[in-house]
């Protein structure tokens, strides 16, 4: 009974936490601003420079913020800090399995190009669970199953 009590206290807390501040429930993704960005080891200039992405629009997780630095997880699983300064609202999705992008946001529609796995997309507009893309040659839509960033553009 005791334990009941506290599984459903705990339940309480997380939901009314989830529901009243969408900061902790939500996934915030960002895309880089630059070709160069610098992560840190803690959030500040005073901390060393972790390692350098040196690929602009990538698509990162925001897992912390403290003041204007941002705790960022990318899609292998490398953490560490970045100036929001280095950070965009986020326009990019990778591609997480193989896919075909289409004409028209559409299965049955004609297929355009295929879309291998790991390929940086930057999204222009998303609805109805596709996005139109454009991957240096092509634009078309693709289906949001399989893709590692936000489609909420």
């Amino acid at each position: 009974m005791f334990m009941q009590l506290i599984l459903k206290s705990i339940f309480i807390i997380f939901f009314s936490l989830c529901f009243s501040s969408n900061s902790f429930c939500e996934e915030i993704f960002y895309s880089l601003k630059k070709n160069k960005v610098n992560v840190r080891y803690g959030p500040g200039f005073e901390f060393e420079v972790k390692y350098v992405y040196n690929k602009k629009n990538l698509p990162v997780k925001e897992i912390d913020k403290k003041e204007n630095f941002r705790r960022i997880i990318d899609l292998k699983n490398n953490s560490g800090w970045i100036h929001s300064s280095q950070l965009q609202r986020s326009n990019s999705i990778i591609a997480t399995q193989d896919k075909i992008l289409f004409k028209k946001p559409s299965k049955f529609s004609k297929p355009i190009a295929q879309i291998k796995k790991g390929r940086l997309l930057i999204v222009q507009k998303c609805e109805n669970n596709w996005c139109k893309i454009k991957s240096e040659d092509f634009d078309g839509w693709v289906n949001t199953t399989d893709i590692w960033g936000s489609v909420n553009n």
